[in-house]
């Protein structure tokens, strides 16, 4: 989208949380307990020395661990209390809790093939309108409250991407592969008023992001932490 000219622009940036320790590869969804690793710690820190100067006044988060904490470098860059919103959380799915590796096998139980047979809701899971709707309530909120100024909000991939495509009137369909919201990630809404003009992506820690892991839907770092300290976070 073209970016339009004049004053009075408010800018809201969906920040995606870092790189989540998580060596078994599990799909966490919205369960507790799942924290930065050290390269998202680093990432979290990368995102507050790149941003950390501009006008934001709000930093509002999803209230799981990951984002909370990959929120945190940023709030202290700006003197700022982090305001938790349930509205952003991540999206509720059936596969909650399984290893990625076991996913196709999964896949074939016929226990879930009845929550499988519409991508375009999708039936495993939150549906993607209902995800759309609490993510602009969000949105809309934090774009009131910091009205020509910019605020944060930190959530997760399929949330911001989902607000992305319906901010963009695309379809919900799509290969969760080619999603553009990558680790720390800033997914940036800038609007006149209360009318969008520009919608803006950039990658302020992608360089810190292992290549194997850009096209992963979910977060599954620490694999080297745990071999050079093993039995240290087995609480996580």
């Amino acid at each position: 989208m073209t970016q339009l000219s004049g004053d009075g622009r408010t800018t809201v940036h969906l920040l995606r949380h870092g790189e989540v320790y998580n060596p078994d590869g599990i799909l966490y969804g919205r369960a507790d307990g799942y924290h930065l690793s050290a390269r998202g710690r680093r990432m979290a820190d990368r995102v507050a020395d790149r941003i950390g100067d501009r006008d934001i006044t709000l930093i509002v988060s999803s209230p799981l661990e990951r984002a909370q904490e990959t929120a945190a470098p940023l709030a202290h860059a700006r003197g700022l209390e982090i305001e938790t919103d349930d509205r952003v959380i991540e999206s509720s799915s059936i596969f909650e809790g399984q290893r990625f590796g076991v996913r196709r096998s999964i896949l074939r139980a016929p226990g879930v093939w009845r929550h499988i047979w519409n991508p375009l809701e999708p039936s495993w899971g939150e549906p993607y309108k209902e995800i759309a709707a609490r993510m602009r309530a969000a949105v809309d909120d934090v774009r009131r409250r910091v009205e020509g100024h910019e605020g944060v909000i930190v959530s997760h991939q399929l949330p911001i991407w989902t607000a992305r495509l319906a901010a963009e009137g695309r379809s919900y369909l799509h290969d969760p592969r080619k999603r553009h919201c990558s680790l720390c990630s800033l997914t940036s809404f800038t609007f006149e008023g209360d009318r969008l003009v520009q919608v803006a992506y950039s990658e302020p820690a992608g360089d810190l992001i292992p290549v194997a892991d850009r096209g992963k839907a979910f977060s599954s770092g620490g694999k080297e932490e745990r071999a050079a300290q093993p039995g240290e976070r087995d609480d996580r």
